[in-house]
């Protein structure tokens, strides 16, 4: 079955596979590709709209990402989001300057005022909040184009020619902050493209399912299960393509939270696969031994992964495929194509440069967390597991910063189990996105019993986020850090001083390291 197709043009912004993610948000069908794709390859998509991303870097430059110019002849509507709006600006003859005063450039929440006559922002508020994010200012707007937003600072926020379809905006209307973006980004895809929304998750399970086949057929895949969402969905995806061809390898790897290796056993053995537990504790303790830089705990615990799927692949027989639970954050974060590094995640920029298996199978690559969900409910999940709430691969390796040692690593198991019985016996749990502790490397000066004590930092980290690419710090009442503070300190050795995170992101990211 065919559908009506967005297609995103990626110029190395880190927001870009959220705009994806709220073009099918809307029920319309988007794929991303690199702003380098030929122009045939583009057309034979048969895009009923073009999405321009934000990036890092000003138009004007050398080498500064373009677009074909000819995609603006192709008689197909495009939207420009940030670097985006400059481009088309540049592209269709505007012109482009670094802002030469302070006052000209605009980042984060800002103050702006709409045209509601233009197509782009029908029947929204003339005014809102829109989350800013650029150096560069559009000293001149192409011909054809008029102004159909400003800030204070800002006469061109928003530019339009409707008659050809090409809108941009210099804010990010796909984060949360931006009031009404989805709206604005719905009424691009309804209003200027005329999509009618024929995509929906169950299409893209029916999709997913089939591709799978296709591309595994006789083979046999091993799987890498954590027992958290993206895994567990990407198990039940697996299970329904291929069945008996699947091996679910759990690796213990001495890095998780208290009881959980156990719950995980508990909670796949009834299903219908081949089930493995290995217990790599001490390899991996070994591995990471005096390791005190984040991205190289990444790197080691990604290869040993790697390393000890391909024994358990000898021992079960020839094994085609490795498939992981990746999804589209893990990507973006990791960094690619011209897109910064953020953080290398363990199953993305952590896989060694060798790997022992003819293919790696990411069929949750193109989702988000929310829609990772949504796919697992479609696929007959129970809830306790399609909610559960996200877990790092590298567990508590990235979560104890410095170096690693058993008696950390239970300390914070211990910290964070406080913590979670707490948030749940508040009934705080349901409205937190995600919610954990970390084990600092400072120490401080305690009094406990009349006695000095000199121990450990813990932060105690929450947030309220819908799509893991921006996040609110929870707003958890004083009532209940007390609690969880006064029991951490009193019941958990080597810990005296608890500090709650008020970070949102950006710009900190949700995890530590």
């Amino acid at each position: 079955m065919s559908h009506q197709m967005i297609v995103v043009l990626d110029f190395g912004g880190q927001y870009n596979q959220l705009i994806a993610r709220r073009v099918r948000e809307c029920g319309v069908y988007c794929e991303v590709k690199p702003f380098s794709t030929p122009l045939e390859e583009l057309k034979r998509m048969n895009p009923i709209g073009f999405i321009f991303t934000g990036g890092p870097n000003s138009v004007y430059l050398e080498n500064a990402p373009h677009a074909d110019p000819e995609i603006f002849r192709l008689g197909v509507p495009v939207l420009g989001i940030c670097y985006g709006c400059q481009l088309m600006a540049y592209t269709l003859g505007g012109k482009v300057t670094a802002a030469q005063e302070d006052s000209a450039r605009e980042y984060g929440k800002t103050e702006t005022f709409f045209d509601t006559a233009c197509p782009l922002f029908k029947g929204l508020p003339e005014k809102g909040v829109s989350w800013m994010s650029h150096g560069d200012y559009m000293e001149k707007v192409p011909e054809g184009f008029v102004l159909a937003a400003h800030s204070k600072a800002c006469p061109n926020v928003a530019i339009a020619d409707v008659k050809r379809g090409f809108y941009g905006v210099q804010y990010h209307p796909e984060v949360n902050h931006t009031e009404n973006g989805v709206a604005m980004i719905r009424n691009f895809l309804y209003e200027v493209c005329g999509a009618t929304g024929d995509w929906t998750m169950e299409d893209y399970k029916k999709t997913a399912i089939a591709s799978i086949r296709e591309k595994v057929g006789g083979g046999r895949v091993l799987l890498a299960l954590s027992g958290g969402v993206d895994s567990s969905v990407c198990a039940a995806l697996l299970a329904e393509a291929v069945g008996e061809q699947l091996t679910c390898v759990f690796v213990d790897h001495g890095l998780m939270r208290k009881n959980e290796g156990d719950e995980v056993e508990t909670a796949f053995k009834p299903w219908a696969m081949h089930f493995v537990r290995v217990d790599a504790r001490d390899r991996f303790l070994e591995k990471l031994a005096g390791v005190t830089e984040p991205e190289r705990k990444r790197k080691i615990i990604g290869e040993e992964f790697i390393r000890v799927f391909e024994e358990e692949a000898r021992k079960t027989g020839a094994v085609d495929f490795l498939a992981q639970g990746t999804i589209y954050p893990d990507v973006i974060e990791s960094g690619a194509g011209d897109a910064a590094v953020i953080k290398s995640h363990h199953n993305v920029g952590g896989l060694p440069d060798y790997v022992d298996f003819k293919e790696i199978i990411e069929p949750l690559r193109l989702l988000f967390k929310d829609e990772v969900r949504q796919l697992g409910r479609e696929l007959g999940l129970p809830e306790y597991l399609v909610s559960r709430q996200p877990f790092p691969g590298p567990g508590l390796a990235i979560r104890v910063i410095g170096d690693l040692t058993r008696e950390k690593l239970d300390t914070l198991r211990d910290a964070d189990a406080i913590y979670r019985e707490e948030i749940s016996a508040a009934g705080l749990a349901e409205g937190i996105s995600q919610y954990f502790a970390v084990l600092t490397n400072t120490r401080s000066v305690g009094v406990m019993g009349d006695g000095r004590t000199y121990d450990y930092t813990l932060a105690l980290r929450a947030v309220t986020t819908n799509d893991f690419m921006t996040a609110d710090w929870a707003r958890i009442p004083y009532d209940v850090l007390d609690r969880v503070s006064t029991r951490i300190v009193n019941e958990v050795v080597g810990i005296n001083r608890v500090c709650y995170d008020v970070t949102s992101k950006p710009p900190a990211t949700i995890e530590w390291e």
